[in-house]
């Protein structure tokens, strides 16, 4: 396979097509190999859209999907970001490539060692990944960024008390099969601020309060 004609084809077909008109997410999209992060049995799928497969009953997300997220993320080169669910790596390596620094947390120790020996090999140098539970892990930190790869049944307020002020929250929040996909920013100290961005269906991030629904 040809990655940099796939890639190019990807950015220019599925991408854009999806109203990511941002010159340094087209950008960062088109250079960042998508083919490093797959699983081996999907090598030939590498750049279609669709949801490629990975351990754990996790997936990665479609291009369009992670072009969108990175758009409305206004990251910065100064940027800190903070991801929850490192995945396959693809999306880590899209964020580190745009800001500052990365700190992505995921559940599953083989993921996070996979993904880790993917970035380095690609030269991520400012990505750090760690082996943790979102919910359990406690930081003093407060990041520019916050990404959850994984969606929310319910919102969850732990996320954006650890940004910045100015600093932006991605969460989709629902039940499948329509879920929510927003931007929160911390305006000061005690508010924020919440917009909808599109529609999506993602699985729910492992640990996330789930709330039974009542029957009548």
């Amino acid at each position: 396979m040809n990655t940099d004609a796939a890639r190019v084809q990807m950015v220019s077909q599925q991408v854009r097509t999806w109203d990511v008109l941002d010159p340094r997410v087209l950008e960062t999209m088109s250079m960042v190999d998508r083919s490093a992060f797959v699983p081996e049995q999907y090598a030939n799928v590498a750049f279609a859209d669709s949801r490629i497969p990975l351990a754990h009953g996790q997936v990665m997300l479609v291009p369009k999907v992670v072009g969108r997220i990175l758009q409305a993320l206004e990251l910065k080169p100064t940027d800190q970001v903070l991801e929850i669910g490192t995945g396959s790596g693809y999306l880590t390596a899209c964020l580190a490539s745009l800001s500052r620094s990365v700190l992505s947390l995921d559940i599953h120790g083989d993921l996070t060692d996979r993904a880790s020996t993917a970035l380095e090999k690609q030269g991520y140098a400012n990505a750090q990944l760690a082996t943790a539970d979102a919910f359990e892990h406690e930081s003093r930190d407060q990041f520019d960024a916050v990404v959850l790869t994984g969606s929310l049944p319910v919102y969850d307020t732990r996320f954006e008390r650890l940004l910045k002020p100015g600093g932006r929250l991605y969460a989709a929040v629902g039940r499948s099969p329509v879920m929510d996909a927003r931007i929160v920013t911390r305006v000061t100290d005690n508010e924020w601020l919440a917009s909808s961005e599109f529609e999506t269906d993602v699985p729910a991030l492992i640990n996330a309060p789930n709330p039974k629904e009542f029957s009548f």
